[in-house]
């Protein structure tokens, strides 16, 4: 059983910053792309951030120059630093990563697993 767990949410005024984390867990063979997405109240879900296993790094338009994804291989955990919140940054805010496990003798199974959601709230 794999689990990714988030940490690092909360409440914190404009212009300020949050660390989000999000550790894998269970029966690991390796991870291949990191992610964070985040959804908004009424908005489908959107990608902010995602990271190769060899650090490559793509970020949405919106979040570009203040945010920072990155990820700690050995943990098998995955960043979100944020920098310069603004309001519109509130949201709920998701860990994904694509999981290799192995299946049966053999045989490995890769799959897309996503962490419960941390909730972000950007006000004053």
């Amino acid at each position: 059983q794999v689990q990714l767990v988030e940490s690092g949410g909360g409440l914190v005024q404009p212009g300020g910053s949050l660390r989000l984390s999000c550790a894998a867990s269970g029966s690991i063979l390796s991870i291949n792309a990191m992610a964070w997405y985040r959804q908004a109240p009424g908005k489908q879900r959107e990608l902010v951030a995602s990271i190769t296993s060899g650090g490559s790094t793509n970020y949405a338009d919106s979040v570009k120059g203040r945010f920072t994804i990155s990820r700690d291989n050995a943990k098998n955990t995955v960043y979100l630093q944020m920098n310069s919140l603004k309001p519109e940054d509130t949201a709920d805010y998701y860990c994904n990563a694509e999981i290799v496990t192995i299946a049966a003798p053999s045989r490995l199974r890769r799959s897309d697993y996503w962490g419960q959601g941390t909730q972000v709230t950007v006000s004053s």
